[in-house]
């Protein structure tokens, strides 16, 4: 299914970005599964879908056969039909005596046990079976295999799995690594580490697996992609930011360039983009221009500070790399529509209106913003409390037609991803979660998932490729610095790293990647695959039996190993992105090293008169 859901994902991209929906015949072939080299089909047959259209040249109706369902799309709304070729829509007839004559009780070709076609053929059998069991007809054999196959049926169908998470938040330490210079060691522990006391919090209701499920989200799925290519109102894309997004499923997504094709508002394309291909502007009924208006005033809002590093070039960023998470790992068919929505929203408004300092620079300068919020996690509170403030304002409220329902938890999720991006929280979020994948049945909080996924996904800059990982480097450095020469004005303490004439900038990047970045790669790694690991195994027989390989599943090479991976090109990029800075410490070291021997060269020697 995460293979599915991505091939009709990636096959309407263009749609999406061009907003072009014209169809040049009154039936015409809108998508195709991807298949394997050997001609299997994805997941189930698909056969075809079509678009219709009426007189007056709009679009009517769209259908999908898949795993015994047609999905029916018309005039807006999705209907769900079971499919049988022995009986019409809604009826489900008693198996007359000759049908059940005519009954091959052979074991050998049945569908497969996750199937709604098995339901018919389990439910025929036993009605058979016990006919001829008053009959005193049937071979203790025959009897035994079709009992097997229709208790097989019955538990892939209606086998919940429902756990309770056994979390209790603890207090961390902080961390003091000997293996980097005592500069780098104080930035550490002073950005990334908080003694906190925190109470104890009931998970909340857990998500529930039926493999029938997969399914059901697909058919949703052409749902969204049919609302977006038959859109006319959505928000037109230049010819280059198109090129540019073409490129958005990759993991070291080059969102300079999206800025350069879009004259400075990446956040504006890429958020429309993402929101769109997500099916969340129809799903949640938001008007194009009131989004569009939102996501303007988000970008103005990034670019208010002027920051070199936090800026709407970082929003667009993190929001791309958290679209990769949900999309390339299949975290998205683990989470509802709302969820997926919050998540977007979460990652595109985490740092608005972002002053360009840190959280201590506020404390100890004691800022407006600081007080407000009693110098606890202040950037973090403002942004959240900035963007609902905007989205109060009726041209810029995507919300406005949520449920109260929905408001509340979607606003709760929103609150608690951005709130979880305080780095002072960092070893704690990390504790937590480790010490619950340790447990033996580990059910994960899907609020605590995706704050982990956005606290990643926002620091993830070193795991990206050389050229983009170096640029943003600088640009933070550049943001450091100026908050040091705020701090030299008033009289502050200079906050590691950002004294630009004693800064070790390889040593500080070396120690970033390997007690924070990678650790953090690690654990959000084991989590996805800890939650999708059901979920992929719900679908791999379907997938064996099709010939498919999910794509987001990593090849060990362990023949005989059915634990689930995902793929990580972030190990890679960290390896290579360290290699290059060791290099690069080692040059500096050097030169360090001959400047003080040239300046002891220089120091008159003292003589004795």
């Amino acid at each position: 299914m995460m293979r599915r859901g991505k091939a009709l994902l990636e096959g309407s991209r263009q749609g999406s970005v061009d907003g072009n929906s014209n169809v040049a015949n009154d039936k015409e072939l809108v998508h195709k599964c991807h298949s394997d080299p050997g001609g299997g089909r994805a997941l189930g047959a698909i056969p075809r879908t079509y678009r219709h259209r009426s007189a007056s040249g709009a679009l009517r109706k769209c259908v999908l056969t898949l795993d015994g369902y047609s999905y029916v799309i018309e005039q807006g709304a999705l209907t769900i039909v079971r499919r049988s070729s022995s009986r019409s829509k809604g009826e489900c007839p008693t198996p007359t005596d000759e049908q059940l004559d005519q009954l091959d009780l052979d074991t050998e070709h049945l569908p497969a046990v996750d199937t709604p076609d098995a339901c018919d053929k389990a439910a025929l059998r036993l009605r058979y079976l016990l006919r001829q069991l008053n009959r005193g007809e049937i071979p203790a054999e025959t009897l035994q295999k079709n009992l097997q196959y229709a208790a097989k049926v019955l538990e892939a169908v209606y086998i919940d799995e429902t756990k309770r998470l056994a979390d209790e938040d603890d207090e961390l330490s902080e961390v003091q690594p000997d293996a980097v210079p005592p500069e780098v060691r104080e930035w550490l522990a002073s950005t990334f580490t908080r003694q906190l006391a925190t109470s104890k919090r009931k998970s909340d209701e857990k998500p529930k697996f039926r493999s029938v499920a997969h399914a059901i989200r697909a058919g949703i799925f052409v749902d969204r992609i049919y609302r977006r290519v038959t859109s006319t109102a959505l928000m037109q894309f230049p010819q280059d930011v198109v090129r540019v997004l073409k490129t958005l499923d990759e993991w070291s997504f080059d969102v300079f360039a999206l800025h350069e094709a879009s004259v400075g508002a990446p956040v504006k394309y890429l958020g429309y983009e993402l929101l769109n291909r997500y099916g969340m502007i129809h799903k949640f009924k938001v008007q194009s221009t009131i989004l569009e208006n939102f996501l303007s005033r988000i970008e103005e809002g990034y670019c208010k500070f002027h920051n070199p590093y936090h800026n709407n070039l970082h929003a667009a960023d993190v929001a791309q790399t958290v679209h990769y998470m949900l999309c390339q790992t299949g975290l998205m068919n683990w989470l509802s529509d709302l969820e997926i929505f919050a998540t977007l929203v979460a990652a595109i408004v985490h740092d608005f209106e972002h002053t360009g300092t840190t959280n201590n620079f506020h404390v100890m300068s004691g800022s407006d913003t600081a007080l407000l919020y009693n110098d606890r996690a202040v950037l973090e509170n403002h942004h959240i409390s900035a963007a609902f403030r905007l989205m109060r304002d009726e041209e810029c409220n995507i919300l406005q037609n949520l449920s109260r329902d929905e408001f509340r938890e979607f606003r709760t999720l929103v609150i608690d991803m951005v709130l979880a991006t305080d780095m002072s929280f960092h070893f704690q979020q990390l504790k937590n979660m480790r010490s619950l994948l340790t447990l033996a049945e580990p059910t994960v909080d899907k609020s605590k998932a995706v704050s982990l996924v956005l606290h990643c996904c926002d620091i993830s800059h070193p795991a990206k490729r050389w050229d983009l990982h170096h640029r943003w480097t600088m640009s933070l450095l550049d943001e450091f610095f100026l908050q040091g020469d705020k701090e030299r004005e008033l009289g502050l303490p200079f906050s590691p790293l950002c004294d630009r004439n004693n800064t070790l900038v390889a040593e500080s990047q070396i120690g970033f990647i390997e007690f924070i970045v990678e650790p953090s790669m690690g654990v959000c790694a084991d989590m996805l695959e800890c939650i999708l690991g059901p979920l992929h195994s719900n679908t791999k027989n379907t997938a064996n039996a099709s010939g498919q390989e999910p794509i987001n599943e990593e090849n060990t090479g362990a023949e005989g190993s059915n634990k689930f991976k995902i793929r990580k090109p972030w190990v890679a990029c960290l390896s290579d992105n360290k290699k290059i800075w060791k290099e690069q410490a080692a040059k500096d070291a050097e030169a360090r090293a001959k400047l003080e021997e040239e300046n002891s060269a220089e120091q008159p020697v003292a003589t004795e008169e």
